[in-house]
């Protein structure tokens, strides 16, 4: 399973261009841009378990670092400021990761 089975390449592309640049990650504007906000919550379900690397059942700090490079393989790590912006957006339980629920909910809030 990949990204490209539920998103479109060239919504991809355009995406990871638009925060190229170091601190221009915005997690909300880049769920709208990629369509994801537009996904229903199982397609939102599959595109978290693709993004959840190691299987956990969270997305931790480590993989939202690498967030990017999900979605394009010469994307950018996120900045350690980035990441910390994208974890505390998600992070609702305060648990240092974030789970299903409080992903499917940062998606649709965007």
């Amino acid at each position: 399973m990949a990204l490209t089975d539920f998103l479109a390449a060239s919504d991809i592309t355009s995406a990871i261009n638009a925060c190229r640049a170091n601190d221009s990650f915005s997690p909300k504007k880049f769920f709208a841009m990629v369509g994801l906000s537009k996904k229903s919550p199982p397609e939102i379900e599959k595109i978290f378990m693709i993004l959840d690397q190691d299987k956990s059942g969270y997305i931790e700090q480590d993989e939202l670092q690498l967030f990017l490079q999900n979605f394009s393989k010469g994307a950018r790590p996120l900045t350690a400021a980035e990441t910390r912006a994208f974890l505390l957006a998600g992070d609702k339980d305060g648990d240092g990761k974030i789970g299903w629920d409080e992903f499917s909910n940062l998606v649709m809030s965007s």
